[in-house]
């Protein structure tokens, strides 16, 4: 699953913000939601097949933290689409100080008219 799809849903979205303060425990993850252990499973194991969150299994509980891999993919693809549009505005930007240069040697304009209302 693409990590995008992933963090469409604000459940898996607020997962991914607390576990950014640190690595938890599946059962206290649950407790911070009203939904049941279960459901809040669910949007463990699609976080964990985006590679946004990982788990390692310490006896009987499973603790998730973070996987910086599926981050960085994540950072590489807005990365890529940051360098589209920085190009794009590079050449805006250069576009508007070529027009405001042979703006500034054009004639005036004539300066508009008041409209009479008609009554």
């Amino acid at each position: 699953m693409h990590s995008l799809a992933a963090l469409a849903d604000p459940t898996r979205r607020r997962i991914v913000e607390i576990l950014a303060q640190g690595q938890l425990r599946a059962g206290d993850i649950a407790k911070r939601f009203d939904m049941s252990p279960p459901a809040v499973s669910q949007h463990l194991n699609t976080l964990k097949r985006a590679h946004l969150v990982q788990a390692r299994v310490e006896a009987q509980r499973r603790i998730y933290e973070l996987d910086p891999a599926g981050f960085a993919e994540l950072e590489q693809w807005l990365g890529d689409i940051k360098q589209f549009w920085h190009g794009r505005l590079d050449a805006l930007e250069r576009a508007l100080r070529a027009g405001a240069v042979s703006d500034a040697s054009a004639s005036p304009r004539k300066p508009a008219t008041k409209r009479r209302t008609v009554r």
